[in-house]
C-alpha cells in the first residue's frame, strides 16, 4: 500500500535557532529558476516566484523537520565517513550509495556542476524522509510507492493529471511520487536510469537520485557558488522556507554523518513506522506552511527573512478511509512498441505475409502480460483481418507482444493504416501503413484451342480469343501486344504472312490491346497472305506472361 502524507510543520523552539544561523548563510541568494533541459541558463525574473508544476515536485508538502543543535562537526571531510554518531546523522546504506553514485555519473558528465551528494541528501531527507527510513530492497526501490497528497488546489498548488495516474495512481490530479518526489510531468523529462537495470523508476532511490542531481545542475549552474546552490534548491520547491530547511539538512551532513542499515533510519515527526497510513492532508486556512509569496523587492534579490515565532504543531487527525492502493509500476502500462513488424503490402485478394506485432511495456520498460490491445483496420480500403473484421482485441502473451490476425486484400488497389492502441486513461497508439496494389497478369491463355487456319489471301475463319489472370482470376483492363514474329527464337516483326489491318485497312503485323471483363480479349480478323507456311503470333504482357498461337496458311486441297 502506498504512504501518502501532507505538510509536517517545524518541530518546538529549540529549532529556530538553527534555521536563523542558516539565513545568513542564504543572503546572498538570487531568485529562482526553473530548470529546462540543456537550457543555456536560469530565466526566471528575480522576484517571480513560478507556477507550482513548475517545480520538480510540484511545490508539494515536505517535512519541515531541522537538524539537532548538536551536529557531528567530525574534523576532516564528510567524504571519509565516521561509523557512529547521531542518530539523526545516519544515513541508510541503500540511499547513502545512491546519493554518492549519483555524485560520482554527474560528475562525469557535467563536471563544472561540482553537485555533492550531501545536498541529495539533503533533499532527500526533506522529500521522504531518506526513502522512509531506508525502506528500499535490494534494487533500490521503495517497497511501496512514496506519494504525496493530490495537488488539487486545496491548500497546494492545482496540477491536473499529466500521466493517466501511471505513475501516481491518480487520474485527475497530478501527486509527488517517489523518495525525491517528482511530479509525473517532471519525471517524464528528468528521469533516469541510475543503476543500469534499463528501466527509469521514480520509485528507485538509484534512478530518482541521478534524477534530482541532474535536475539541480540544469543549465550552467555551478553549486559550489552559494546563489546557484539557492536557485537549484528552489527550483526544486519554490519557498524560502523549503531552502532554510534543506540548507539546515546540507550543512549538518557536510560536518559528517555515518552509514546505517537499511530500514534503520529515523523517520520524520508524523510518519508511522509501517508508512502505510497517510498523514492528514492541510485544508485552506491551516497552519500549514505555504510556498512563500512574492517578494517584495522585485528586481533585487530574493534574500530569505527569518521566520517568525513557530506555530505549534496541529494535532493530525487521524484518516477517516483507508487510502486507495497504488498500481504498481511493474504492473502498470506504460508503452507500446513496434515488435517488428515488417512492410504491409498485397495484391488485392491475397492474404498479407506480413502481420502486425506490438509489445506493450510497464512504467519501468520490463515487457508486460495481459494488456489488451485493439487492432484497427483504418482508411478507404475492403481490407479486412480473417473474419471479415475491421476491429479485433487481443491481449498481449508471457513476453509482452501480441500479433494481430491474418490480414486478406481486398479489391480495392491503394493505401491504408493499422491501428494498435493500448491503455484506457491514456491510451498510446501505434500506426502501419499498408498497401493494396491491383493485380497484374501472370498468365495469358487461349480459350479454345482449335487450329488456325487460312488459305493464301483469304481471311482466318476463327478468331483468336484469350484470357489474362493472375492465380487463376480474370485481370481486366491488362494492356496486351499482338505481333506477328519470324520465330520464336528471334522474335522479330515478320514482314509477310498473316497480318491484321489498322484503321485505313492497311496490313500492320503489331497492335496495342486491352482486355475488357474478367480478363478476356478477343483479337480483329487475321488475313493472309500470298504465302504459304506455318506462322507465329506472339502475344505478350507488361507483366512478362507470353502466349504463342500457330497461324498457317496452306492451299484448300482439290
Amino acid at each position: 500500500m502506498a504512504a501518502q502524507f501532507g505538510r509536517r510543520l517545524r518541530r518546538g523552539a529549540t529549532t529556530t535557532a538553527v534555521a536563523a544561523a542558516a539565513v545568513a548563510a542564504l543572503s546572498a541568494s538570487q531568485a529562482p529558476a526553473v530548470p529546462q533541459p540543456d537550457s543555456a541558463g536560469d530565466h526566471t525574473a528575480a522576484g517571480t516566484v513560478p507556477a507550482g508544476d513548475g517545480a520538480a515536485t510540484g511545490n508539494s508538502p515536505y517535512y519541515t523537520d531541522l537538524p539537532p543543535l548538536n551536529t557531528p562537526n567530525k574534523p576532516g571531510t564528510s567524504v571519509n565517513l565516521p561509523v557512529t554518531g547521531s542518530a539523526e546523522a545516519g544515513i541508510p546504506a541503500s540511499i547513502l550509495a545512491a546519493y554518492k553514485k549519483a555524485e560520482q555519473d554527474v560528475a562525469g558528465t557535467d563536471a563544472a556542476c561540482r553537485l555533492p551528494w550531501q545536498l541529495l541528501a539533503a533533499i532527500g531527507k526533506v522529500e521522504s524522509g531518506q526513502a522512509r527510513g531506508g525502506k528500499v530492497d535490494a534494487n533500490g526501490t521503495t517497497f511501496s510507492p512514496i506519494l504525496g497528497p493530490a495537488l488539487n488546489g486545496q491548500g497546494f498548488a492545482l496540477i491536473k493529471d499529466t500521466d493517466g495516474g501511471a505513475y501516481d495512481g491518480d487520474a485527475t490530479h497530478d501527486r509527488a511520487v517517489g523518495p525525491m518526489q517528482f511530479i509525473p510531468s517532471t519525471w517524464a523529462t528528468w528521469g533516469q536510469d541510475g543503476n543500469g537495470d534499463g528501466r527509469k523508476d521514480p520509485n528507485n532511490i538509484y534512478d530518482a537520485a541521478l534524477a534530482a542531481g541532474r535536475y539541480l545542475c540544469a543549465g550552467t549552474r555551478d553549486l559550489s557558488l552559494a546563489a546557484d546552490l539557492d536557485r537549484a534548491v528552489l527550483s526544486y520547491n519554490h519557498s524560502t522556507e523549503y531552502l532554510r530547511t534543506v540548507r539546515s539538512w546540507f550543512d549538518f551532513y557536510n560536518r559528517g554523518t555515518h552509514e546505517v542499515p537499511d530500514g534503520t533510519g529515523v523517520l520524520p515527526v508524523g510518519t508511522d513506522s509501517g508508512n502505510t497510513t497517510p498523514s492528514p492532508s492541510p485544508s485552506p486556512g491551516s497552519t500549514t506552511p505555504s510556498p512563500d509569496p512574492k517578494p517584495s523587492n522585485p528586481g533585487g534579490s530574493a534574500t530569505p527573512t527569518p521566520d517568525p515565532t513557530p506555530t505549534p504543531p496541529a494535532t493530525p487527525k487521524p484518516p477517516t478511509t483507508e487510502p486507495t492502493p497504488s498500481p504498481s509500476p511493474s504492473q502498470t502500462f506504460g508503452s507500446l512498441e513496434n515488435a517488428g513488424t515488417g512492410v504491409l503490402s498485397a495484391t488485392a485478394g491475397d492474404a498479407f505475409a506480413e502481420r502486425v506485432t506490438v509489445r506493450a511495456r510497464n512504467l519501468l520498460g520490463a515487457s508486460l502480460a495481459g494488456t489488451s490491445v485493439t487492432f484497427t483496420v483504418v482508411g478507404d480500403t475492403d481490407t479486412r483481418f480473417a473474419g471479415g473484421k475491421s476491429t479485433v482485441t487481443l491481449r498481449t502473451g508471457a513476453n509482452g507482444t501480441v500479433t494481430a490476425p491474418v490480414l486478406t486484400a481486398g479489391e480495392k488497389p491503394g493505401t491504408f493504416r493499422v491501428t494498435a492502441v493500448a491503455g484506457t486513461t491514456v491510451p498510446r497508439a501505434l500506426s502501419f501503413s499498408a498497401k493494396v496494389v491491383a493485380r497484374v497478369a501472370d498468365t495469358v491463355t487461349r480459350t479454345d484451342d482449335k487450329v488456325l487456319t487460312a488459305a493464301p489471301g483469304a481471311e482466318f475463319a476463327d478468331r483468336v480469343e484469350v484470357r489474362t489472370t493472375y492465380k487463376g482470376t480474370g485481370v481486366a483492363d491488362t494492356a496486351v501486344t499482338a505481333t506477328m514474329i519470324t520465330d520464336a527464337e528471334t522474335p522479330a516483326e515478320n514482314d509477310k504472312g498473316p497480318y491484321f489491318k489498322d484503321a485505313n485497312g492497311e496490313p500492320v503485323r503489331t497492335l496495342e490491346l486491352k482486355t475488357g471483363d474478367d480478363g478476356l480479349l478477343t483479337l480483329p480478323e487475321i488475313f493472309a497472305d500470298t504465302t504459304e507456311g506455318t506462322f507465329t503470333l506472339r502475344l505478350t504482357t507488361a507483366s512478362g506472361a507470353t502466349l504463342a498461337v500457330e497461324l498457317k496458311v496452306e492451299a484448300a486441297e482439290a
